[in-house]
């Protein structure tokens, strides 16, 4: 058949499931109105910063960190969207569980007031964007009870990578950036380029190239995307939490190794063609997806290693 024929078919079908989905949906009307009255504090008493954007929504100093810059934190526009696809790809489980008011989730949603109010008066906006996300758990809680909170703690854990950690997570890319640096002088080495390291300086000894393995190259955004695809993965595939922490944990290798990937092939560009020709490869979109190769090749490796075993034939 016609895809022209297919596309409306499909989206008469997904609307019927929609409408059939919210239909059963219990107390839809008490949610989203308290849903929309916590989003609205947020959004005009959501941020105590002016000094950095001049702006009292939440949402927008969120949004200004997604993309002011270089920033490493791109990644936290697309996770509501994958939480809410995710959400509907569990629809029949989570219209499944038991549902009931309740109380205790007030409690939750206080201390979420609470944390916000005091992220507010110390002006530290990612202390409110945890007080947001509590909050908008404990109204799931308190509209729909336990069982839904616990159906919905995947997807819902997925909103920690929202969280913007490029300006403060210097901590973390110092340490990273060095280890990058040393393991390219030791495969160079080993492949022969003779480089020297200097902190997180790399050059030749005749100093006809030379790179600096900056923030951006410290491999933080490819670490934060992988996590995710890991998390999601991990959550999706196995139902044994051993296992999903097992795949969370392979991101750091994976991003790792795929940032060694693209740093070597600058080396290595650089080393037969010259500074510009290195140049090129860290300038390039297409070089700059390398992390990704060996990220995605070691999920489905590791996740085919992981996956259950078939039993063996005749065993009872």
């Amino acid at each position: 058949m016609d895809n022209t024929q297919n596309s409306p078919a499909a989206a008469r079908d997904f609307k019927a499931e929609f409408l059939q989905a919210w239909q059963q949906l219990p107390d839809k009307g008490m949610f989203f109105g308290l849903l929309a009255a916590w989003l609205l504090l947020f959004q005009f008493l959501g941020n105590g910063t002016f000094g950095y954007i001049d702006t009292a929504s939440l949402m927008h100093w969120m949004v200004n960190a997604y993309t002011h810059g270089e920033s490493e934190d791109g990644q936290g526009l697309l996770i509501p969207f994958v939480v809410l696809v995710l959400f509907w790809w569990k629809r029949k489980q989570l219209l499944s569980v038991p549902n009931r008011t309740w109380m205790p989730g007030l409690l939750l949603l206080g201390a979420a007031l609470i944390l916000h109010l005091f992220g507010y008066l110390v002006q530290q906006p990612r202390i409110s964007i945890v007080a947001l996300f509590t909050g908008i758990y404990a109204l799931i809680g308190l509209v729909w009870g336990p069982a839904w909170m616990r159906a919905s703690f995947f997807p819902f854990f997925l909103f920690i990578f929202c969280m913007p950690i490029s300006s403060i997570g210097e901590q973390l890319t110092v340490p990273m950036r060095l280890l990058v640096s040393k393991l390219v002088w030791v495969i160079s080495h080993g492949l022969g380029i003779d480089i020297v390291q200097e902190g997180n300086q790399l050059f030749n000894a005749q100093r006809t190239y030379q790179y600096e393995v900056a923030d951006p190259c410290s491999g933080l955004r490819s670490l934060m995307a992988i996590t995710a695809l890991t998390t999601i993965y991990g959550f999706v595939t196995f139902e044994k939490n051993w296992k999903r922490a097992v795949m969370i944990a392979s991101a750091f290798p994976l991003a790792l190794l795929g940032n060694l990937l693209r740093m070597m092939m600058i080396i290595i560009a650089a080393e037969f063609s010259g500074q510009k020709a290195g140049n090129s490869v860290h300038d390039s979109g297409f070089f700059s997806l390398l992390p990704y190769i060996p990220a995605i090749i070691g999920v489905l490796v590791l996740g085919h290693w992981l996956g259950e075993k078939p039993e063996k034939a005749g065993k009872i």
